[in-house]
């Protein structure tokens, strides 16, 4: 003879008892709410930043929606609907993800334990039912937690860009000079760095190589980076801390090639406005993929932030050569160029320019001749080397 066995619940019949179950569970919802709140504000310092009242009431309706959906079809479910707004709602509260979803653990480990609790005591002969139960049990709280977690992310995706874009419209607002008090203090918190700190502005040529400003590294040797594309060039606030200048910008250097103006030191955000001019300057004085101090440039900065000044001093000193043949025209500006960047030594610039001291001289004599500057009078020598920056950066002639 086999051994006894006991009698088989139907399909029919342990719905029956589930959904009893179910019934008497929801009237212990504010009991099974209140257990699971009291182990997540006790354990999860996350769920603090949600106000108790709200936290809840958030978890009576999951607990009742999720119950109630226990033997509905899949379709009628509304516990998913709940799942989706309520993990949103914890990603807009800075809840962590493994907060939320240990929430979900706990909250099912309550369920289970009531409902055993509750067959034992009003139907103990129906154990079969409640494992015939558990599996539909254990697929909707894993359902639920696949969508909160998805709606979670979505909902951290989409705040992460719409922080992103106040961050970036509040250093506009530093680096076109149209902060206040209260947008010095929001951009400060916004993007992380302290209203009186020291800083860097550099402007870059825009080069069509090089990373979109979302790519572009938020660091570099442990210098934080705040980066703005410009149609003009681009720009990178570089916050120093307790940095040396010209160490940070070695750092930075290597992200800066096609030549690049750097401000001097700013002493806090609302100085980032004139930085911005004083760097973008600076670029402008730059002799191709160089980079540059505005302090180390001042001549031709003076030329570069008065454009129409600068083309009537073109005017006035090189209008003599820049009329002459191209081919004669270029030897003498690239002798005056070497001249000039030799400090006046003819034996250096007949060096750089691999031909003989006397050709130097003569072209020098040349120009004398031409301009009526002589190279022999500081001033005028100061004259010819504001009106060559000034002929390099206006492109007059």
């Amino acid at each position: 003879m086999g051994a006894a066995q006991g009698p088989v619940t139907s399909g029919e019949e342990t719905a029956a008892v589930m959904r009893r179950v179910a019934s008497r569970l929801l009237e212990r919802v504010p009991e099974l709410a209140g257990r699971l709140l009291a182990e997540l504000r006790s354990t999860e310092d996350a769920y603090r930043r949600v106000p108790e009242h709200e936290h809840r009431r958030d978890l009576e309706r999951g607990f009742r929606t999720g119950i109630s959906a226990m033997l509905q079809p899949w379709s009628e479910r509304r516990d998913l609907a709940v799942a989706t707004e309520t993990a949103a709602k914890r990603a807009e509260q800075g809840v962590p993800l493994d907060s939320l979803l240990r929430g979900y653990r706990l909250a099912t480990q309550i369920t289970w334990e009531a409902m055993v609790d509750v067959l034992m005591a009003d139907h103990p002969g129906e154990a079969t039912a409640l494992l015939r139960g558990a599996e539909r049990i254990w697929q909707g709280v894993d359902r639920q937690a696949v969508v909160a977690a998805d709606s979670y992310r979505r909902r951290e995706n989409e705040l992460r860009s719409r922080n992103t874009e106040r961050a970036q419209a509040l250093l506009d607002a530093l680096l076109e000079g149209r902060a206040d008090t209260t947008v010095v203090r929001d951009a400060a918190a916004a993007l992380e760095v302290p209203q009186f700190g020291r800083y860097l502005v550099v402007a870059i040529r825009p080069e069509p190589s090089r990373p979109k400003e979302a790519d572009r590294p938020a660091e570099a040797g442990g210098l934080r980076l705040l980066w703005r594309a410009r149609p003009d060039c681009d720009l990178v606030v570089v916050w120093l801390a307790d940095r040396d200048p010209e160490e940070a910008l070695r750092a930075v250097e290597p992200l800066l090639a096609g030549g690049a103006g750097v401000s001097p030191v700013a002493e806090g955000l609302p100085e980032l406005c004139e930085a911005r001019r004083h760097a973008m300057v600076a670029l402008r004085t730059c002799r191709g993929a160089e980079t540059v101090h505005l302090d180390d440039r001042l001549p031709a900065a003076l030329a570069a932030s008065q454009p129409d000044l600068a083309e009537r001093l073109v005017e006035v000193v090189l209008r003599p050569i820049l009329d002459l043949d191209p081919p004669e025209r270029e030897t003498l500006l690239i002798t005056l160029t070497r001249w000039l960047d030799c400090d006046g030594s003819v034996a250096r610039t007949a060096a750089a320019l691999y031909c003989h001291r006397n050709t130097v001289f003569n072209r020098i004599r040349r120009i004398e001749t031409l301009t009526g500057r002589s190279p022999d009078r500081p001033r005028e020598v100061l004259e010819l080397a504001l009106a060559l920056d000034a002929y390099r950066i206006t492109g007059a002639g």
